[in-house]
């Protein structure tokens, strides 16, 4: 959906990483949408392809450096919450860093002053406005049925949950699980730029030990494209009407 679209390689930018998974092209496109000037990102890094936090965060740096002022993240998650569908898109209102009650946090280590304070506080992470504005631009696109809001919780990964695990999550507060967002929403909140992020419930977290059902890449692939063409209309919505 941008116009004038220029492309980068990851490989391309000094010291930037290489996406390694299935479904991450390893490119940024640079465009205007609806009016905007945006950099989209394809493809993401993940903890589990080995890369230190820093890295996985790195990109947030650079975007505040270029003046980017607003993020918008997305992820695919499994559904913890009993009401929740595959295919649903859940607002994420909070987080639960559960790397973060081991150390793993991107602001460990010392403070750059260029971006941030030492303590920045996370009870405001994700911009209220902004999820107000996607719950209006969803219910006027006709998404009501599939809109939700919730709490998503971060692991390490690459493998998916156990049963117990996700019982665990879901006693805690989680709504939805995943293996990515939290990390950058962090060093994006400490440069100061606004936040609003969503989960693409890609496939049911498995609950019960009478069932078959397993989680597969595959599944959280085929999701992603069924949703592909709503998801690009609420965010082009949301930068139209953040603009208006």
């Amino acid at each position: 959906m941008l116009k004038d679209q220029k492309v980068m390689s990851y490989s391309e930018i000094p010291h930037f990483p290489q996406s390694t998974v299935q479904g991450h092209a390893g490119k940024l496109v640079f465009g205007s949408l609806k009016g905007t000037p945006c950099v989209c990102m394809q493809g993401r890094f993940h903890l589990y392809e080995g890369h230190h936090i820093q890295k996985i965060t790195f990109p947030m740096k650079i975007f505040k450096l270029m003046g980017v002022e607003t993020v918008i993240l997305t992820n695919a998650a499994g559904g913890l919450n009993q009401e929740y569908n595959v295919g649903d898109i859940m607002i994420i209102k909070d987080h639960i860093n559960l790397p973060g009650f081991a150390g793993i946090n991107p602001l460990m280590g010392p403070n750059d002053e260029r971006f941030g304070l030492r303590f920045p506080a996370m009870s405001d992470a994700y911009d209220r406005e902004l999820q107000q504005l996607a719950e209006k631009v969803a219910i006027d696109l006709g998404y009501k049925e599939f809109i939700r809001r919730g709490v998503y919780c971060t692991l390490t990964g690459p493998s998916f949950e156990t049963i117990a695990e996700c019982r665990m999550l879901s006693m805690i507060g989680a709504d939805a699980v995943g293996m990515s967002t939290v990390h950058e929403v962090i060093a994006a909140r400490h440069c100061g730029m606004r936040v609003f992020a969503f989960s693409l419930i890609t496939n049911q977290a498995v609950m019960d030990y009478d069932t078959d059902m397993k989680a597969t890449h595959d599944e959280v692939l085929q999701t992603g494209k069924d949703r592909a063409h709503q998801l690009e209309a609420l965010v082009a919505t949301m930068n139209t009407n953040e603009n208006a």
